[in-house]
């Protein structure tokens, strides 16, 4: 038997093989894949805070009782507008929430941290050791000096725990 007589019809023959192809691939519905479950990631907010310092203190701020993260303590500072510089916010925010114009100094760290709960904050952290005007809260519960040894004392946003003992161990500042 030759290699033809072996070889089926519907292979041998190209021109039954291409109405066999259009015919069959017409009546095919390509059906489009399928978009895989996206969770979107958690909203990201751009923030600039102030170490604020005087003779080995630091200011901090305590959330009032009727915010989210109640009664932990922060540094002062705030969002990051579109079209601001971090320390351009910064010295908006500290003017807003504690009547102060601050110079900002060099920038000490940054932090990105996810929360529990969603929503993500991206911080920078400058130092200031000059401004004018005297401290009026306008935002917190209530702001208070603290020795930076004992930052440790005090509870704060899961964001600046690792910067607290940092600054409470004398690595920073």
């Amino acid at each position: 038997m030759s290699a033809l007589e072996e070889t089926p019809f519907w292979r041998a023959n190209s021109s039954f093989h291409l109405l066999f192809s259009v015919i069959y691939t017409e009546s095919v519905t390509e059906i489009p894949p399928k978009p895989e479950a996206h969770t979107p990631g958690p909203a990201l907010r751009f923030v600039a805070a102030a170490l604020i310092v005087r003779d080995r203190e630091v200011l901090i701020g305590q959330r009032r009782v009727d915010q989210p993260m109640a009664s932990l303590w922060e540094f002062p500072g705030g969002k990051i507008e579109p079209g601001e510089s971090a320390p351009e916010a910064l010295a908006r925010e500290l003017n807003e929430e504690l009547g102060i114009r601050a110079e900002v100094g060099p920038p000490v760290t940054r932090i990105r941290h996810n929360y529990r709960g969603g929503g993500a904050v991206d911080l920078q952290f400058f130092a200031v050791h000059n401004f004018a005007g005297d401290i009026d809260n306008q935002i917190y519960q209530q702001v208070r000096w603290v020795k930076l040894e004992d930052l440790t004392d005090y509870k704060f946003l899961a964001a600046d725990r690792g910067l607290i003992k940092d600054l409470a161990a004398g690595k920073l500042l």
